[in-house]
């Protein structure tokens, strides 16, 4: 049979124990020091979702295909629901920086297409230069060249709103 400890040195033990988690803890809460960035980058962040244009362009059903249809199915326009891939094409400095064609989401490829990346890059004065393909022809239909001077740890976003005439450009 093991004879138990005493109580006070129990306690002992146990604030010994706890000291220890307790400088563990702070020791790792502070360092290594964890930097995100060097000391002369910068973020950019190129973030959105669209939908791209129909894949298939409409077409009017003739009389003969609307009577196989059933009664309830009978629409005279066919407009298939599939979207064409968005294809985005970011340069800076008039080198590519980052290129990807992403396809619609959703069962019937219907959805929109997200894109996120976030890039470390030299802070500094730079050329940017973005385009955006999202029809079924893979033609740009969207472009948008700026000038930015980036301090060091400052971040830009790159979004895409239609709304607004394609690519903007803000500093986080």
């Amino acid at each position: 049979m093991v004879k138990p400890l005493p109580t006070p040195l129990r306690y002992a033990l146990q604030v010994a124990a706890y000291a220890m988690f307790a400088a563990t803890i702070g020791y790792f809460s502070t360092l290594p020091v964890y930097r995100q960035l060097g000391d002369n980058e910068a973020v950019l962040k190129l973030s959105f979702s669209h939908s791209g244009q129909l894949k298939f362009a409409c077409h009017e059903r003739a009389a003969a295909e609307l009577a196989k249809l059933q009664p309830n199915m009978r629409s005279k326009m066919d407009c298939p629901r599939e979207r064409a891939l968005v294809r985005v094409e970011l340069d800076m400095d008039g080198q590519p920086l980052y290129r990807v064609s992403t396809p619609p989401l959703g069962l019937q490829k219907d959805g929109a297409a997200t894109v996120y990346r976030r890039l470390s890059i030299p802070a500094g004065a730079h050329h940017f230069s973005a385009r955006l393909a999202d029809g079924p022809d893979s033609a740009i239909n969207y472009a948008k060249e700026i000038q930015v001077d980036l301090k060091p740890g400052q971040v830009i976003i790159v979004d895409f709103l239609t709304g607004s005439g394609g690519f903007v450009f803000t500093r986080g």
